[in-house]
């Protein structure tokens, strides 16, 4: 059975559910029921033998717990002799041992069908009498991972949250990334550690603060593993959306994952895995999404802990929450002295340049690279995304850049690399493919400054390009004849007395001297003025779309004339004919 097949029959439940339940809480049946079939399938060739080491334990009075787990062979058992076929053979009490059946798994899994709230479901359905129906359908499909592998069916679950986000109106988006953008991220990641990453036995850690269900941490797996069949990559993660943790709790149970390491809730005002640090992370959080819910703690954080929490450089605008994430990664990083760390995380265009000199947004921006972190930033096309079209960045930051990287920052203009779907998903109507993805891992691990056709693609500048000081300029008031009133008090006696109507500020390249600035630029044009150097403030933006502007010269005066002079004998002749 293909994916397509697969999913083509788990949504044929819905034809069950119509008119007992509206088209946006399919999911709430749907996703559930997936799951526990795929649990189900995935234990059954060990269930007699759980079963025999359970009555074997509870007869010597020996907790049976981590025996039943050897036998399962798995991170979870299941101590019920039901199973969703025999569930089958009694219709009348279909609610109660299904009930009973859930109840018997191992805690962890529990813990996913409370996320699901599928006590709730399972009742709602016996009382539209539906019950039987929904699990007989799922119990004559094989989820087995012989038969249905782990990525296909994190596939099928994309594809499954994908329909039933638009049939709700939510924005699928959230809940996970497209698989082609995961894998340039991880290409990114891993890159410049190939080698350490080939030794045997490497252990490695992963987090995502933003997991979704799984889909950054599942395909980074595959990648090393694919590299090294001999390293482990241990997997961290915690996400908001409780049916998306549900899902990436289940997927990770799967595949022998310390699930206790996956964690419900917010990132951003509750941590949940406080003190721990990651050789490697991945991040899409949404994109500006306005976090005054929970402005309170963070602010809080900011204040009290400052350098020592997490927010300490700065808070961005309440509006948009991105820059949020980006300093939560960087308070995960491990200490360059213990290896360091890399990460990789999507951001919209926003945070490149948003906030004037001083603002939270131009300090934090400020910190990452007065503190050399950044390492690159890649444009990707437009349309790259399911629930929006905007133009969306992957910014990689490490302490622990290789020497030729050192005090520099790579831009990779991405835009023109992609190819049309097939068939648009929302608002994805473009894809990279795997030649894409090597072209753009190729120019990120050369690190050199590339154009093609006059046009530059990457480019490598000194963190030190991306500051600049905000100057005050100040002019003298002036009475009715033109002469400069004094200040008659304070600390300014006898100076200039300042027009703060004509105040104004200008940028000065960080680079630069302000006083050389000063004397070329301003000067000049109001020889009255001076700095007020109090006043001054730096700042660092990242200008990406002006740094791959090239300039096409406007076409001569001729051309246009022979073009207008063109359109109008085409439209002097459609009137003559008009007219006969």
């Amino acid at each position: 059975m293909n994916q397509q097949q697969l999913s083509s029959f788990i949504w044929s439940v819905a034809d069950l559910l119509r008119g007992d339940y509206k088209q946006s809480e399919y999911g709430k049946v749907i996703l559930p029921f997936t799951v526990l079939r795929r649990l189900d399938c995935v234990l059954e060739p060990t269930k007699d033998a759980v079963l025999k080491e359970k009555e074997k334990r509870e007869a010597a009075n020996i907790n049976p717990e981590p025996f039943l787990k050897k036998k399962s062979q798995q991170l979870f058992y299941n101590t019920s002799p039901l199973d969703i076929k025999k569930l089958m053979g009694d219709q009348d009490h279909i609610r109660e041992n299904l009930f009973s059946y859930i109840e018997s798994f191992s805690d962890s899994v529990r813990d996913i069908f409370e996320c699901f709230e599928f006590h709730t479901q399972v009742e709602r359905l016996a009382k539209a009498d539906l019950l039987y129906m929904v699990t007989e359908k799922f119990a004559n499909v094989d989820l087995h991972p012989d038969v249905v592998s782990n990525a296909q069916m994190g596939l099928v679950f994309e594809e499954l949250i994908r329909k039933f986000a638009e049939l709700s109106n939510e924005t699928a988006g959230e809940h996970f990334t497209p698989r082609e953008v995961i894998r340039l991220m991880v290409n990114l990641l891993f890159i410049e550690d190939d080698d350490a990453l080939t030794k045997p036995g490497i252990v490695r850690s992963l987090y995502d603060p933003t997991a979704g269900t799984g889909g950054m941490l599942s395909i980074a797996e595959e990648h090393l593993s694919g590299q090294n069949p001999d390293a482990r990559l241990v997997m961290y993660g915690q996400e908001l959306n409780a049916e998306s943790y549900a899902i990436c709790k289940a997927d990770m149970l799967i595949k022998g994952q310390d699930i206790s390491k996956i964690i419900h809730g917010n990132t951003l005002s509750e941590d949940g895995l406080p003190g721990e640090h990651f050789d490697y992370m991945l991040s899409n959080p949404p994109f500006g999404v306005e976090w005054k819910k929970i402005q309170k703690e963070i602010k809080r954080e900011h204040q009290q802990d400052g350098f020592n929490g997490r927010f300490g450089p700065g808070l961005p605008r309440v509006s948009d929450g991105s820059l949020l994430f980006l300093m939560h990664l960087i308070s995960k990083m491990r200490p360059a002295k213990d290896g360091g760390s890399r990460f990789g995380i999507v951001l919209n265009g926003s945070p490149l340049f948003t906030g004037s000199a001083g603002s939270g947004e131009s300090e934090i921006r400020r910190y990452v690279l007065e503190n050399d972190l950044l390492e690159a930033i890649i444009g990707l096309p437009t349309d790259m995304f399911y629930n929006t079209g905007i133009s969306t960045y992957i910014w990689i930051v490490t302490n622990r850049k290789p020497k030729h990287r050192k005090g520099k920052v790579q831009l990779i203009d991405a835009s023109c690399m992609w190819q049309k779907m097939r068939k648009s998903l929302g608002s994805k109507r473009k894809e990279l493919s795997s030649e894409h993805i090597d072209e753009i891992t190729r120019l990120f691990g050369n690190a050199k400054k590339v154009t093609k056709g006059g046009t530059p693609i990457s480019r490598i500048f000194k963190t030190t390009d991306f500051g600049y000081q905000t100057i005050t300029v100040e002019r003298p008031e002036r009475d009715e004849d033109g002469n400069i009133v004094k200040e008659t008090k304070g600390k300014r006696k006898g100076q200039p007395k300042i027009d703060t109507k004509l105040r104004d500020t200008e940028d000065v390249p960080l680079n630069e001297d302000v006083d050389e600035y000063f004397q070329r630029e301003v000067l000049p044009h109001v020889p009255d003025a001076w700095i007020d150097h109090d006043k001054t403030k730096i700042g660092y933006e990242i200008p990406f779309n002006r740094h791959f502007y090239v300039f096409k010269p406007p076409r001569t005066l001729d051309e246009i004339d022979a073009e207008l002079k063109g359109v109008t004998d085409n439209i002097v002749a459609m009137i003559g004919e008009l007219s006969q």
